[in-house]
């Protein structure tokens, strides 16, 4: 079939789509309003990009865009398979050939899961340069923001991460909205009800409707999809049975210390031939993916910061908790990691610190603008002996940086969120 003849069927399916969309919950993100610039979503598979790239669509629509002016693409539809670069252009023209008044005006192209397309910078940089057209990417590696970005559109793209549901989002996802100004016990209930919930089921979005047994289910196939779509496929990697090993042990052990010496040592008892170095290369295969990330330390030494576990932390509390099979799980770490992924929804470069006694404060975080501070995270400071550790450790830290910080609780969470 020619790219005029399955472009005309693409394009009939897309529209369809769009007149069956409803009840979309709006994201607490949008591509960045930068005409001249290509726009940018990166995050894990079914985070909501697509979905982001349908919110921009509708509002295109809604504002008088005619659909004819849209170009919408799904790089990893089996009919486009194998999928290079030069393709893609094809495409693009048989777009302006199907509705030639395209010529004449501009034009809006949406690019879904664009790193499935070999050579896919250099196209879509010639389409920048060429064509009258604002363009939309997505894609499933983190490597967008950097390497590919970097090289082939330096100074031509924005870039947005899309995480799952925050919390407010699961809140307008279950259809509720509640007034937190009125933190009265009922409100500080219905909150701690949903947050327990948000904290076992995640804020995955197709997700949010499914009873229990499908959402673990659901979870656990997006990470097998995850392994063999964007790191084993996409790295060429021969074992991934000790990619598995691997991310199931993170998820395993989020908001605590990693070292591929200890996992190292693991799969060597388990049978599994490795090398230390090897295993380093699936560490950052597994980040690029956004399935788990690391979370170094910081100090001013380079020696201590690399000799220091980093600690580890999920995309998703859900994605933990489908792996774990723990009914009660540790409330505490999910709760911790919730945290972190708040300040990282808010740009947030993320670290842990240890003090000189080694008392441990769980983010030391700097903002997009230069902000520091220190967050000490604590569901409950309901007995005396959390409330020493965790005061005890702040205020060690706040006095050897002079440095401003705060204890997160539930109910400061809940009421509050993340403050700077």
């Amino acid at each position: 079939m020619d790219e005029s003849s399955l472009l005309h069927i693409l394009l009939g399916e897309f529209y369809d789509k769009l007149k069956r969309l409803k009840d979309l919950v709006p994201r607490d993100l949008d591509f960045p309003e930068a005409e001249n610039k290509i726009k940018v979503a990166i995050g894990m598979r079914r985070t909501g990009k697509t979905y982001c790239m349908y919110q921009r669509i509708l509002k295109l629509v809604e504002d008088g865009i005619p659909l004819q002016a849209i170009l919408y693409i799904n790089c990893e539809d089996d009919r486009l398979l194998p999928l290079e670069g030069e393709r893609v252009g094809k495409l693009v023209d048989a777009f302006y050939s199907l509705y030639p008044e395209n010529h004449d005006r501009k034009c809006y192209f949406f690019f879904d899961e664009i790193q499935s397309a070999l050579n896919w910078p250099l196209v879509i940089r010639r389409l920048h340069d060429t064509k009258n057209a604002e363009m939309f990417l997505t894609g499933s590696s983190a490597k967008l923001l950097s390497k590919e970005i970097a090289t082939t559109l330096r100074g031509r793209s924005l870039a947005i991460e899309v995480w799952p549901y925050s919390f407010h989002e699961f809140l307008k996802a279950h259809h509720t909205s509640i007034d937190r100004s009125l933190y009265d016990k009922k409100t500080q209930d219905r909150l701690s009800q949903f947050l327990y919930h948000y904290l076992s089921s995640g804020g995955f979005p197709e997700i949010t409707s499914f009873p229990s047994d499908l959402k673990q289910k659901t979870l656990q196939e997006y990470i097998d999809v995850t392994i063999f779509r964007d790191i084993v496929e996409r790295h060429q990697i021969k074992n991934a049975q000790i990619v598995k090993y691997m991310i199931l042990s993170m998820l395993h052990n989020v908001g605590k210390p990693f070292s591929i010496n200890k996992l190292y040592n693991d799969l060597q008892s388990q049978g599994y031939k490795t090398g230390k170095e090897i295993l380093y290369a699936y560490a950052d295969y597994i980040e690029d993916a956004y399935l788990a990330f690391t979370v170094p330390l910081y100090d001013r030494s380079l020696r201590k910061v690399e000799t220091n576990p980093k600690k580890l932390y999920a995309i998703d509390p859900g994605l933990v908790r489908a792996v774990t099979f723990d009914e009660t799980g540790d409330l505490g770490r999910l709760f911790e990691n919730v945290v972190y992924l708040d300040l990282k929804r808010l740009g947030c470069t993320v670290y842990y610190y240890l003090t000189k006694e080694r008392y441990e404060v769980d983010f030391l975080v700097k903002t997009p603008r230069g902000q520091k501070k220190l967050f000490q995270v604590a569901l409950k400071m309901d007995d005396e002996e959390t409330i020493r550790r965790e005061e005890r450790a702040l205020l060690a830290a706040k006095q050897e940086l002079q440095m401003e910080g705060e204890i997160v609780t539930l109910d400061s969470w809940l009421l509050r969120g993340i403050c700077f």
